[in-house]
């Protein structure tokens, strides 16, 4: 498993009774997570201080309870900063475990011997752009929602990235890489994280189960002849690290060569010393 080990300003304190105890920050979070199918004693003082606790629905859906938790605050990870703001569906508008692929794609970037043009898809806040950007990449930053676009921006200004070399996009992440690949443009690295089901901007639909294949065999027409990256996250139920790895070995390795790795990636819990999973990730590299 690959485990997000260097955060210093969040946390996953503790897990149980389908929540996790998380640290963001100054602040404590209690989120339902479906992974925390266990039972624990809840010994933490944190389970009783918390500042807010996002309440799960029987119904779908649900709702945030707020102790004293602002509008709106920040953490930093490395020389990055992330603007933080609870919203529908107990999200918090970062994923901490991705913190082991920057860190992977990072050293990449940083490494090479020219400036690598990056493309994400479906690149939400930006954690993986402003990473990319960080380490001396050239970004192409592709997201359906031009909020989640903005609140991406707002986070490259917060790192000191306002005058980096980002593109930022709202658009469908299908048809932008249509286009992209009749206008001859490639990338020597790849960064998706599709969701498991979305709408573009014009209401064009995906569902991952359906799409996902022919998606990647696009996306990798996009790879430049000396590309040296491609990364795929899932968060989807079904699509298991060795499903990851198939696609790419299929999609990938025959015209370029590399080698594929793909695992379960996931964070550490302080009181139990375990590590909570957090979803898959495929990466090809050469």
């Amino acid at each position: 498993m690959w485990i997000a080990r260097q955060w210093k300003e969040y946390e996953v304190i503790d897990t149980g009774s389908g929540e996790k105890l998380e640290r963001w920050g100054d602040y404590l979070l209690i989120r339902p997570d479906p992974q925390v199918i266990w039972e624990s004693p809840r010994c933490h003082p944190g389970w009783q201080k918390r500042n807010g606790h996002y309440h799960r629905s029987a119904k779908g859906g649900g709702e945030w309870e707020f102790f004293g938790l602002p509008q709106e605050w920040s953490i930093r990870y490395g020389r990055l900063t992330f603007r933080l703001k609870p919203f529908s569906f107990k999200h918090t508008g970062l994923f901490p475990e991705q913190a082991v692929n920057w860190d992977w794609f990072s050293d990449l970037i940083s490494r090479a011997d020219r400036p690598l043009k990056i493309l994400n898809l479906f690149a939400y806040t930006g954690g993986a752009t402003l990473s990319a950007a960080r380490a001396g990449g050239h970004v192409t930053h592709v997201d359906a929602s031009k909020g989640m676009v903005n609140w991406a921006r707002e986070n490259a200004a917060a790192s000191g990235l306002s005058d980096a070399p980002i593109r930022w996009l709202v658009d469908d992440c299908v048809k932008f890489a249509e286009r992209e690949l009749r206008r001859g443009n490639t990338y020597d690295g790849i960064i998706m994280d599709p969701p498991s089901y979305g709408r573009g901007p014009k209401g064009e639909i995906w569902k991952i189960e359906e799409n996902i294949f022919p998606f990647v065999r696009l996306c990798a027409r996009l790879l430049s002849p000396d590309a040296r990256f491609f990364l795929i996250n899932s968060y989807t139920t079904g699509l298991q690290p060795a499903v990851l790895s198939y696609l790419m070995h299929l999609c990938i390795v025959p015209a370029l060569g590399g080698y594929v790795e793909a695992d379960e990636i996931g964070l550490p819990v302080t009181e139990s010393g375990l590590v909570l999973p957090c979803g898959a990730s495929g990466r090809w590299e050469r």
